[in-house]
């Protein structure tokens, strides 16, 4: 048994510990930073009471000229394109890709082109493949990361 203090056991890390949980999001999110042509530097992500990610797009959409774009991912929703915005305006969400909400860093790069490059619309809405717990979460992530 481990002691933490003179009769404590100490915990180890389970699936759903934040930390761990950060550290495969963390990895995952720079995966798909590379993936999409930008640097871990210009990637984020967070585990709090939320689950989130940020990844800071060097492309611009003709849509949105003179705007720059962000690539956003939650736990719930998956990956998403929005335009930037100011701290005091809401998200403008450009396009939504459905389907996994851990997709492999590729096709993650392959929906960032198409937003790029295109004038209308683009993504592919519909349904999200949720996951039932952090700890599924963590695993997904961790699979991701090997694959890439």
């Amino acid at each position: 048994m481990l002691l933490s203090g003179p009769e404590r056991p100490m915990s180890l890390p389970t699936a759903d510990d934040p930390q761990v949980l950060r550290q495969a999001l963390a990895a995952y999110v720079r995966e798909v930073a590379a993936a999409v042509g930008v640097s871990a530097e210009c990637a984020s992500c967070e585990v709090t009471d939320t689950i989130t990610a940020y990844v800071a797009l060097s492309g611009r959409s003709p849509r949105f000229p003179g705007r720059d774009l962000m690539l956003l991912w939650t736990m719930r929703q998956g990956w998403s394109v929005a335009v930037e915005t100011t701290p005091a305006e809401s998200p403008q969400q450009v396009a939504q890709l459905g389907g996994d909400v851990t997709p492999a860093p590729e096709r993650v790069r392959r929906f960032v082109a198409d937003v790029v490059s295109s004038a209308e619309k683009a993504g592919t809405p519909g349904p999200v493949l949720a996951v039932s717990s952090h700890g599924d979460l963590r695993t997904r992530l961790e699979e991701r990361v090997r694959r890439a």
